[in-house]
């Protein structure tokens, strides 16, 4: 199922992880990767390919590593903090980029949820609140 929707090679994954455009080819994988149940997993990956190299740079800096270590620490803390805290609207930007109306992911996720919430109260339904 990936295959159908054109997930890239890892090289072109870096790129995109990196706020790189993709190729049309891989505009329906895009939308699934930040639409899918896992989007926020997804990002987090995404995030983490931006902060590793800084971090890592950080880390071989001259200094006492009891000194390095606290400063790497808070480095990422921030990053994933300010990058969870607008990870909505990064999905919606790199949707834009690829094609996509600006809500397009917020939209697709409500549905699905809804899907989700719908099927689980029709089951309770037909559980408990039968005859």
């Amino acid at each position: 199922m990936a295959s159908e929707r054109g997930r890239p090679n890892p090289a072109r994954w870096v790129w995109y992880a990196l706020g790189g455009r993709l190729p049309a080819a891989h505009r329906a994988w895009v939308l699934h990767d930040l639409t899918t149940r896992t989007w926020l997993w997804r990002h987090a990956c995404r995030s983490t390919v931006m902060l590793a190299p800084l971090c890592s740079v950080w880390l071989l800096l001259p200094g006492p590593l009891g000194l390095r270590l606290p400063l790497v620490l808070m480095a990422a803390l921030v990053g994933y903090f300010y990058s969870f805290a607008y990870a909505e609207e990064g999905a919606e930007n790199r949707l834009a980029k690829h094609g996509y109306a600006y809500g397009t992911g917020r939209r697709t996720r409500a549905e699905a949820r809804n899907a989700r919430h719908r099927s689980a109260h029709e089951r309770y339904l037909a559980r408990y609140r039968s005859g």
